[in-house]
């Protein structure tokens, strides 16, 4: 008797097996793409995307083109977006700055950051962030080699990211690859900035190289040339433009805020 149902129980495993093998795999899954008028395949909602910095030192290059991206997701229904990280990768790497956003028309009322003790509390706090429906997108700064961040935790990200039509994007940094469920991997290296136009000795627009290591966005292009301004992301064509803080920018006057920098927390 024990025969016949264990020959029953292995067929219906394969039969599930092959149910889950039918399915594309998340990271397989063609994302979606808005019309955006930089030229560069600006990705929808709905995505877990990681963006890799070679060094440390090039986080700024790796934050900026992953608020640019999420600053482009903020819409009237969803205004809201999540900075995560680790306290004590805080204290050590820095965390962004209000006035910084302003010049580049990023909004630090709409920029949340949320302070970990741990990464058991940063996976918990990532995963009830892209739940909301007022997160247009969580950016879940991460240094250093994390056991917690495995395949197992990337694909619970990556279907939270599916279901609730939000993205998180996970700075990491290092050459080092690790397995995961991300739909998008980019590999971020800042460049020369653009020129000023009364002053080309000036430091004038960041610009990065984006290189798309993993998914498929559009055509068979993986690299870009991307600036970022007060009018969001910018090709290469665009990013040679002179770059002009705009006349309205009130950089020179003080930003009141309860933190000094109008960037709300919670911890």
């Amino acid at each position: 008797m024990a025969l016949p149902d264990r020959q029953q129980r292995l067929a219906a495993l394969r039969d599930t097996i092959a149910d889950i093998e039918r399915k594309p795999a998340l990271a397989e899954a063609r994302p979606l793409l808005r019309n955006d008028a930089s030229g560069f395949p600006m990705p929808a909602g709905g995505l877990l995307q990681e963006v890799f910095a070679d060094e440390r030192r090039h986080t700024g290059a790796a934050l900026g083109f992953a608020l640019a991206q999420a600053r482009s997701l903020i819409s009237t229904s969803r205004p809201a977006v999540i900075y995560l990280h680790l306290a004590k990768e805080g204290q050590e790497m820095g965390l962004p700055y209000g006035p910084g956003l302003i010049s580049f028309g990023f909004d630090p009322d709409a920029l949340v950051l949320v302070r970990a003790a741990n990464m058991t509390e940063l996976l918990w706090a990532a995963e009830e962030a892209i739940a909301c429906r007022a997160v247009a997108a969580v950016v879940a700064d991460i240094a250093g080699h994390q056991k917690m961040l495995d395949f197992t935790a990337s694909r619970r990200l990556g279907l939270r990211t599916t279901n609730a039509g939000s993205s998180m994007l996970l700075l990491r940094y290092g050459t080092g690859r690790e397995a995961s469920a991300a739909h998008l991997r980019w590999r971020v290296t800042p460049v020369l900035s653009a020129a000023r136009r009364f002053d080309a000795l000036a430091p004038g627009a960041p610009r990065w190289q984006v290189q798309l290591e993993k998914g498929v966005l559009r055509d068979s292009q993986t690299q870009w040339l991307l600036g970022w301004t007060q009018d969001g992301l910018t090709t290469r064509d665009a990013a040679r433009r002179p770059y002009v803080i705009a006349a309205d920018t009130p950089l020179s006057q003080p930003v009141p805020a309860p933190l000094a920098n109008r960037l709300p927390q919670a911890g």
